[in-house]
């Protein structure tokens, strides 16, 4: 049962060769064993057995008997939405997320909540309440966050669909380093009522809820079954967008735009090669490959994103963190966020020498940028983008924005793919690398990506916004021809 793939699973459950309580037992067992080696889930959700007695009533929905596992500040009545913090424990939600009750209204069976970081802004997975999540594919090795526990969960055979949440890269990062793919929908395109976080009221960078799966005909799946009007009327400031599966399904030639280094942080060797490899793979199936580069991205990245993340200078997150100890992977974030702002002035200059000096300081409103980004597209008449994304996974307690946190600004569809593995000629290389600067960060990358022979590789594919079932028909096309591409090697 467990080693099904999604939609294999819903055509058994669907046409009754698999009940859905041997599947969730099935499943069941699975996670567990899994947990006990990655230490992924934070609790089973045991309402999932008693869910089995009306889920006949459920049979024409989409996700039919599928157990679901959801990242911890996803709101399921009667139980916490931690978000890793000591001061959210012992508040159990009053009533399920909006999207819960849509997962059960298509049939699916919300079976285990998932492990996130402190505070949820953070790349690591690790809190003082359940402690340190680990990578299926290395245990010395980071799952990524802040969906880590889901990625790992996903990663390693204990689900095989999960929801996280994404407002700097917290999906694709975990779906990145755990060999799986994840999908960052446009914001607001899927209902984020009843969704638990440490720092509300973000307006320029928006949370987005999506999900991860081990192909992406799951995550299409997903965004079919929740684009749905039950959705629609729970939450009336979501546009009533149905899922156009005539978009996704189509098999037009694309208009293709890429860059394989965004200028602020160079990708390392096995980055850059998985996103070239897959670049002539489009390029050699008749797709049309446009250079385009990231406008202004230092200005962007610090005085519009971490900004727009970060708008009362951590104070809320800070107030969170306060009443419990300080997990190691955000120990440094703590400290940054917690000193006095003429200290912090004092610092940037003693630290001018040693890192680089190319931040913008220019300031403009991001939805002037979002404009200029879209004007760009526009003028190279590009349907979607290839760009590398982070990895391999991480040593424990390192972090970097770059690649992904772009995107949750320009508020575009963002979705990864698992296209490769780290070689040992890509592991030698990592000695010739300089960084885009020569700083401590570009030091410390290479400190955390090192040791990654064998770990999974991922491309990012990126659409305009509320073009979501575009980036998806991308992501699919990316999906086809790396493994068309791996069947003729092996031939």
């Amino acid at each position: 049962v467990v080693s099904l793939s999604l939609p294999e699973l819903t055509g058994k459950l669907k046409d009754g060769s698999l009940q859905p309580d041997v599947v969730l037992y099935a499943l069941m067992e699975k996670a567990l064993e899994v947990n006990k080696n990655l230490n992924c889930s934070t609790e089973i959700i045991m309402e999932s057995v008693a869910q089995l007695k009306d889920i006949k009533s459920q049979k024409k929905g989409l996700l039919y008997g599928v157990p679901i596992s959801i990242k911890d500040n996803v709101a399921y009545e009667g139980h916490d939405t931690s978000c890793g913090v000591v001061s959210k424990l012992d508040q159990p939600a009053l009533v399920d997320s909006v999207v819960v009750k849509v997962l059960k209204k298509q049939g699916a069976i919300p079976f285990i909540k998932t492990n996130i970081p402190q505070g949820l802004l953070n790349y690591d997975c690790s809190n003082p309440i359940y402690g340190q999540t680990l990578n299926p594919c290395d245990l010395q090795k980071s799952p990524g966050g802040s969906s880590g526990g889901e990625g790992a969960l996903i990663g390693g055979g204990g689900s095989f669909l999960g929801i996280g949440t994404d407002i700097a890269g917290s999906i694709r990062i975990p779906a990145s380093f755990c060999g799986i793919c994840g999908f960052k929908p446009t914001a607001r395109r899927i209902s984020v009522r009843g969704i638990s976080s440490c720092v509300k009221g973000q307006k320029s960078v928006s949370s987005s809820l999506g999900p991860l799966a081990r192909d992406v005909e799951s995550l299409a799946l997903c965004m079919r079954a929740l684009l749905c009007q039950d959705m629609f009327s729970l939450d009336p400031t979501v546009p009533p967008i149905p899922f156009n599966q005539e978009v996704y399904e189509s098999s037009e030639p694309l208009r293709i735009g890429y860059h394989e280094n965004d200028g602020y942080l160079q990708p390392s060797p096995s980055m850059a090669r998985a996103f070239r490899e897959t670049k002539d793979l489009l390029e050699r199936a008749g797709h049309t490959l446009v250079p385009l580069q990231p406008l202004r991205l230092y200005h962007v990245f610090h005085e519009l994103t971490v900004r727009g993340v970060m708008g009362d200078s951590g104070c809320t997150l800070i107030s969170h963190l306060k009443p419990g100890p300080i997990d190691p992977c955000l120990r440094e974030q703590y400290i940054m966020l917690s000193t006095p702002g003429f200290i912090k002035r004092l610092i940037s200059v003693v630290l001018k020498p040693f890192v680089s000096d190319e931040i913008a300081i220019v300031s403009c409103f991001s939805f002037e940028y979002i404009q200029e980004v879209i004007a760009e597209w526009r003028r190279l008449n590009v349907d979607v983008l290839l760009c590398p994304m982070l990895g391999p996974a991480y040593s424990f307690n390192y972090c970097a924005l770059s690649y992904t946190s772009l995107y949750n600004l320009l508020n575009f569809p963002a979705g990864v793919v698992t296209v490769s593995a780290v070689t040992e000629e890509d592991e030698a290389q990592l000695s010739q690398y300089t960084g885009a600067h020569g700083d401590m960060w570009d030091k410390l990358f290479v400190k955390a990506v090192k040791g990654g022979v064998g770990l999974p590789v991922a491309v990012q594919c990126v659409s305009l916004p509320w073009q979501d079932e575009m980036c998806l028909r991308f992501m699919r096309e990316v999906e086809q021809l790396t493994a068309k591409s791996k069947r003729t090697r092996k031939h």
